[in-house]
């Protein structure tokens, strides 16, 4: 293995690439999972290309952008490893960073992993209660923060004996008031490094070492944390290289929380693996300005903000005349056309003739929303809507679904750029090996997999079985061309009371695909027919109140019955090519948001179907009276 010092001038990435993994210019365009382990990964591409901008960032003091070298990196990365050497810390400690995506945690994530710690990254929106537990149950011995203020609310929330093991609290900012003088361990970054350069820590790590601990947000009971190795991301992160075709020239705007796998594998280790750029988005609120601003080439998403575009255009075409959704329809269905043709699944059409100027009328208008240079858009972490993915796709937007758990370092399987079917979630990745169990369910044997969960053998063996097979828990059929198609989950099925079996997951992605509807929950377990609990869109509702003559402001509005038929009639038409017997009877509306802070979603925007469920068990039973 070639090792390049920090202060390396070589700009002849590619070649000085090839010379350090191995084989020609054209046989390796990335760094592989040959390297061993994340922190080799990282030493090695801030070798290769030190001058290359690593990450953008806001800078709120300056209000600019802010761009980071990877020489930049490997300065502040070295610092802060210092700093951490500075602590009780032995190999295989565990430390924890509750940050938004930024500079500080990939500088954090990176140093600590280089002295063989452990990280264990916490969403930076968790509640305190959730958190203090992963604290304990980890055994963190030093947490990184944004300010004090989260450090209190912690502390309000915790036991003491869940904050026993943590040695040091670091914060980045002092937040307005200061630091509080009662807590010996919290100490701010900026005062807690040491001065002075420093040389980036370098080992010769097992690559089938713990690297990291991620806690899964499970929708019923207390996470457990999903042990990754190095191999386990780095062979997933490869494999996945393979399809996504990402390179150095190639910019990404960063969103989805780099404590989820499926953003740390593909966001965050693809590009350091292949040298492309990465911008951290100010907000999700800001999302769409931050992409009109950077234009990125390359998008990773899961398909709630698709749909939220994708709602924001049905909202959009219903104020404008029958000429331009006339429009907007002929545009999608010649896109359409043109994309099932490249895929060879549909003869030349004659229609593909009014491609280019429906695509400067229509589509063109519509990808410079997302910056104008998009070439390809990754949707994963829940399933994507046909019907969504048939308009991002008709307007030109190469969108690609693919599946994974975070017990396999996420990615078992994807759709190809020229093998797309996205009612499918693809094949499996070239280093993953599938079959259908008892019950239609998905078994996998992938390098992915997890070596267990932390302090629970119990789980482990449940999941994983004697034959080292996984058991994702989704039902699946896989057709002649090996595509997966998931039909449901053998947990999340609703059994009537007739008998009849009805996967809840997809009629309430076809009732949330309509602008009326924010969230659904459809409920029914043991029941003679089908309910649904719906939260509304609060801009739909307004409108629909004045409708029927209701005060949107007036809580009681909700229980009007002539309100309530038309929600299940408009329920009703959304689910007309389900089975007879997957149909909404009764519907309770609502105007409070199911969120992360109230406790009923997941930090990955996964409803905790127990919880609202407990939540609102008078309005259930009351819609079976």
């Amino acid at each position: 293995m070639l090792r390049v010092s920090l202060d390396s001038k070589n700009n002849n990435g590619y070649r000085l690439l090839a010379e350090a993994v191995g084989g020609s210019m054209e046989e390796q365009r990335y760094i592989g999972a040959r390297i061993g382990t994340l922190d080799a990964l990282a030493r090695e591409r801030i070798g290769l290309t030190p001058d290359a901008v690593a990450y953008r960032a806001w800078d709120p003091a300056s209000k600019t952008w802010q761009d980071t070298t990877w020489a930049d990196m490997g300065r502040r990365v070295a610092r802060w490893q210092a700093a951490l050497r500075q602590e009780d810390l032995d190999e295989g400690d565990r430390v924890a960073v509750q940050l938004k995506n930024g500079v500080e945690w990939a500088v954090m994530e990176q140093a600590a992993i280089g002295l063989g710690l452990v990280l264990v990254p916490l969403y930076a929106d968790d509640r305190p209660d959730n958190v203090a537990y992963i604290l304990r149950d980890a055994g963190i011995k030093l947490l990184l923060l944004d300010n004090p203020a989260r450090w209190q609310a912690l502390r309000e929330a915790a036991e003491e004996e869940e904050l026993a093991s943590l040695q040091r609290v670091v914060v980045l900012s002092p937040g307005k008031s200061g630091l509080p003088a009662d807590d010996e361990r919290l100490v701010l970054a900026e005062d807690w490094q040491p001065e002075g350069e420093f040389r980036l820590h370098e080992r010769g790590g097992d690559p089938d070492k713990l690297a990291t601990i991620v806690y899964t947000s499970g929708t019923t009971g207390k996470p457990k944390g999903v042990m990754l190795s190095h191999r386990n991301i780095l062979s997933i992160a490869e494999s996945a290289l393979e399809i996504i075709d990402m390179n150095s020239s190639d910019l990404l705007v960063s969103f989805l929380p780099l404590s989820h796998t499926y953003e740390r594998t593909c966001g965050y280790y693809g590009p350091i693996m292949t040298g492309a750029t990465v911008v951290f988005s100010r907000s999700v609120q800001q999302l769409a300005e931050d992409l009109q601003i950077h234009r990125p080439t390359i998008l990773i998403s899961v398909p709630r903000i698709f749909e939220r575009i994708y709602d924001r255009l049905r909202a959009q075409l219903e104020k404008k005349g029958p000429l331009a959704r006339g429009l907007f329809r002929a545009t999608v269905h010649v896109g359409w056309q043109r994309f099932l043709c490249e895929q060879k699944r549909a003869p030349v059409a004659p229609s593909r003739i009014f491609w280019p100027l429906l695509d400067r009328l229509v589509a063109g208008k519509f990808k410079q929303r997302l910056g104008g240079r998009l070439r390809m858009a990754v949707s994963g972490g829940a399933p994507l809507s046909p019907e969504v993915a048939r308009v991002f796709l008709g307007l030109g937007i190469r969108i690609i679904q693919g599946y994974g758990m975070t017990e396999t370092s996420p990615i078992i399987a994807t759709n190809r750029p020229l093998q797309n079917r996205p009612d499918s979630v693809g094949k499996p990745l070239g280093c993953v090996r599938v079959r259908v169990g008892e019950n239609d369910e998905l078994l996998v044997k992938t390098p992915g997999c997890m070596q267990g969960y932390w302090n629970n053998h119990k789980a482990t063996t449940e999941i994983i079985d004697a034959d080292g097979w996984l058991h994702t828990g989704d039902k699946v059929r896989i057709d002649d061309d090996g595509f997966i198609f998931i039909t449901g989950r053998i947990k999340d099925i609703l059994v009537l009371s007739n008998g009849e079996k009805v996967p809840p997951a997809d009629m309430e992605a076809a009732i949330t695909l309509d602008p009326w509807f924010e969230q659904a929950l459809v409920v029914g377990e043991g029941k003679p027919y089908l309910s649904a609990l719906v939260v509304l869109n609060p801009e739909s509702w307004v409108g629909v109140a004045k409708e029927h003559g209701l005060d949107p402001f007036d809580p009681a509005a909700l229980e009007d019955s002539r309100l309530r038929k038309t929600l299940a009639g408009r329920i009703a038409e959304l689910l007309r090519d389900f089975p007879g017997y997957a149909k909404i009877r009764r519907v309770t509306p609502l105007l409070e948001p199911w969120t992360i802070d109230n406790g009923m979603l997941t930090p990955t925007l996964k409803i905790k179907r127990a919880v609202v469920a407990k939540n609102y068990a008078e309005a259930i039973e009351g819609m079976y009276e």
